[in-house]
């Protein structure tokens, strides 16, 4: 860990908001995380030092910004910290370098070319955000371009001067998002150039992703955090996993080595393709993944009489509802291991999981957004 070195300064800190943590050194940060964590949780089970980055500078392989009109011009970068207000931005120091090159030459092409922007008042326009994701293992590099209208002008110019200056792009997809909301992405894909995806590595196995599959933006953190969760799930061989919430597959697969079966669920659709081309390209026949509503599909388990020996949990900011809270209860798993990217909801649902006999066996906090005030947790409960 860098400890107490300096970071280098950032011009938008003030600004942005994204990085709240930015004044304080990377020793510090740390320091304030676990104690968070300990506040929020501690009540249950011990928590462990936080598993804490070597560099926690460019970490962030995927990155985004939002198209606005400036004095005229186009610009485009991150909303100011509670506004709707797009701060423009060159650099950006917690995502890596390559990334934001992209996108600077994106802007600067969208510039060059005139291309229309999204008007969010009339719901109409060409550009609304540019989204780049790039493979930590594999080096491919996959850009989404968002648009409120199906057609722009010059959309086609701009894919074909971009994987002319950046050869390093290997797949250009638009997306249509014409709806007034705060999700970047809409529910329409047109693949402008290459495959469509990207592909990477973890732990020796190949992931695909797609533009609205969820995979972790810090491929540095990203192998620790699923060996810990694989760790704690104490398999042997012939357990039954759940994997809820199982977005690509990706802690299912890794778990898939050293299980007897598992069976993953996901609500989004392209991810659900994604995990199971996952497992055909690493040639595991034990995972099977299905489309569903990840408590739904429990209750239904729990009423065939499946036996569950371990269920895996990586749920959204927002933690499980109160339904699959339930469907965890009916499945009875001898163990839970829960996969937390916000302590105040870990916490929420801790106190139902106790309450229903569960114990909080271990938390170990994984840091996997410096500068930020988040923090991952894997935490690991087993039934009374």
């Amino acid at each position: 860990m860098t400890g107490k070195i300096k970071r280098e300064g950032c011009e938008y800190y003030k600004k942005c908001g994204g990085c709240q943590l930015r004044n304080l050194t990377y020793e510090e940060q740390i320091r304030l995380k676990r104690s968070e964590v300990i506040k929020l949780i501690g009540r249950y089970c011990r928590v462990a030092p936080v598993v804490a980055m070597e560099d926690p500078e460019r970490y962030r392989y995927k990155a985004q910004a939002a198209f606005a009109r400036h004095r005229g011009v186009t610009v485009a970068g991150i909303y100011r910290s509670s506004e709707h207000t797009v701060v423009p931005v060159k650099r950006c120091m917690i995502q890596e370098a390559e990334c934001d090159e992209v996108i600077q030459t994106v802007i600067s092409l969208a510039r060059s070319l005139d291309i229309s922007i999204f008007n969010e008042n009339t719901l109409k326009g060409g550009l609304r955000h540019v989204q780049v994701r790039k493979g930590f293992n594999s080096l491919q590099i996959m850009v989404v371009l968002v648009t409120g209208d199906e057609k722009v002008a010059r959309l086609d110019e701009l894919v074909s001067l971009l994987v002319q200056k950046m050869p390093s792009v290997t797949t250009v997809i638009q997306n249509v998002n014409p709806k007034f909301t705060n999700m970047v992405l809409g529910e329409k894909n047109r693949v402008l150039y290459g495959a469509g995806y990207i592909e990477d590595l973890i732990d020796g196995m190949r992931f695909r992703i797609s533009p609205g599959a969820f995979y972790q933006v810090n491929p540095k953190q990203t192998g620790r955090l699923y060996a810990l969760a694989v760790e704690a799930m104490g398999l042997s061989g012939s357990e039954t996993v759940f994997d809820a919430y199982c977005g690509t597959g990706t802690i299912g697969l890794l778990a898939s080595r050293s299980a007897g079966r598992v069976i993953g669920v996901e609500s989004v659709a392209a991810a659900v393709g994604d995990a199971r081309r996952n497992a055909e390209m690493n040639g595991v026949s034990n995972a099977e993944f299905y489309c569903a509503d990840a408590g739904e599909f429990a209750l239904e388990l729990a009423a065939s009489g499946e036996k569950i020996d371990v269920l895996v949990m990586d749920p959204p900011r927002t933690g499980s509802d109160i339904k699959f809270l339930r469907s965890v209860a009916a499945l009875a798993p001898k163990r839970v291991v829960y996969v937390s990217c916000n302590p105040e909801t870990l916490a929420r649902d801790l106190r139902f999981l106790t309450s229903h006999g569960y114990r909080a066996r271990s938390a170990v906090p994984v840091d996997m957004f410096p500068f930020t005030r988040h923090v991952e947790t894997v935490c690991l409960l087993s039934r009374q």
